[in-house]
């Protein structure tokens, strides 16, 4: 019999990017892999590593909040807890507008003082591109993000502090001046706070400033790899298990289902473009690094978990609705028990090789409630099955009675 709370094989967790909905989606995939797999406790992996969202998520497990205490602060404030605010992340960065807007006077003057001097010289628009320096570099703060971290972490034995970690946990970041990545939580930067690696690994350019860390600029991790397993499997993991929300959308059945008018991304605007040229370059480089793992890692095992690119309810939900933010979680999480499900043939010699298993007797139920699971209400449902069923009792009825005249 496997012992179900820890295995001997050495397992990761490797969660990737995604923004506020990515989180949501992490939140309910990693509840439904906990529910599915014998032999693991998902707050007792021997390494997380996280980057982007997937760092704020991997934080909060190594330090023992568990999949569902992560599931219910979606629904409502835990007892005892600060509660979980995804409005966090999108707190416009006013400071950085002020101190943007300080600069225009100068380099106006500058601008124009390099056209007086040099009028046959330089055009019109090089000086005048000195103006974009006054563009603010952030657009959101994310000092809310460390200060939310911060404080749920000084709480119920909890840690902010890398070198007090039980399990090793890697926050993957950016130094902005290099290009080069770093790993917050290893031997020479595990001094950091946990909650400022966060806010580092997830200071995403354009959206977040820059974090400044000893002397050094950080940001998004994501921007050189999407999930970075290849950290926990040089660290010795024998199976890794990833997490990646970010997959670019295929629209090609978004207008028969009633989702989009025409299936064109580009009716949506800049932002929604940019996001598809966002994800489709990182997912594109996702797959060349895990095509590199099978030769490089032969001997080694990795689990991608991630949306389909036609899952709509995932790429156009807007997860600052309180019950938008419920439907992607409980989709994240019926979503993985299905592809679970679907192929468990495949899944479960795998996790055999690592004296794990695949608990295929709870997999079949997939109307089972994520709400119920984590000690919440349950939902009232009436599913195809348990209408099938009422209606095949009532046909009998009929045929009884029909039987009798």
């Amino acid at each position: 019999m496997i012992d179900s709370h820890r295995s001997s094989a050495r397992i990761g967790l490797a969660l990737a990017g995604g923004g506020p909905e990515g989180s949501i989606y992490e939140i309910g995939a990693v509840r439904a892999l906990d529910e599915a797999i014998d032999g693991i406790d998902f707050n007792d992996l021997d390494i997380y590593v996280g980057v982007s969202a997937g760092a704020f998520i991997s934080a909060c497990l190594a330090n023992n909040l568990t999949t569902d205490q992560l599931c219910r602060a979606i629904i409502k404030p835990e007892p005892g807890e600060h509660p979980f605010v995804p409005e966090n992340f999108l707190t416009p960065a006013m400071g950085e507008f002020v101190r943007s807007g300080i600069k225009i006077p100068r380099l106006l003057m500058e601008a124009l003082w390099e056209i007086l001097s040099h009028p046959t010289d330089v055009s019109l628009f090089e000086p005048m591109t000195r103006l974009s320096r006054a563009l603010p570099v952030g657009i959101f703060k994310n000092e809310p993000i460390r200060t939310y971290l911060k404080k749920i972490f000084s709480m119920h034995g909890r840690t902010d502090d890398f070198r007090r970690l039980r399990q090793q946990l890697i926050l993957v970041a950016t130094d902005l001046d290099s290009g080069r990545p770093v790993r917050f939580g290893e031997p020479g930067l595990d001094h950091v706070p946990i909650s400022t690696a966060v806010q580092a690994s997830t200071a995403l350019p354009g959206l977040y400033p820059p974090v400044l860390i000893d002397g050094r600029h950080y940001v998004d991790g994501v921007l050189l790899k999407t999930v970075h397993a290849s950290v926990a499997l040089d660290d010795g993991a024998d199976l890794v298990l990833c997490v990646n929300p970010i997959v670019p959308v295929d629209t090609i059945r978004s207008v028969d289902l009633g989702v989009m008018r025409r299936g064109q991304l580009v009716d949506r605007g800049l932002p929604t473009v940019l996001a598809q040229t966002f994800r489709t370059m990182v997912h594109s480089r996702m797959g060349v690094g895990l095509a590199a793992y099978e030769t490089r890692y032969a001997d080694k095992d990795v689990l991608v978990f991630e949306p389909r690119r036609d899952d709509y309810d995932m790429f156009f939900t807007n997860v600052f609705s309180f019950s938008n933010r419920k439907a992607v979680c409980e989709h994240a999480y019926r979503s993985i028990r299905r592809k679970l499900w679907r192929n468990r043939r495949r899944i479960e010699p795998i996790l055999e090789r690592h004296g794990l298993r695949l608990r295929t007797e709870d997999l079949e139920d997939q109307e089972r409630d994520l709400w119920e699971s984590v000690g919440l209400y349950a939902r009232r449902r009436r599913s195809t099955s348990q209408l099938k069923d009422r209606l095949d009792r009532a046909l009998a009825q009929v045929e009884s009675i029909v039987a009798g005249y």
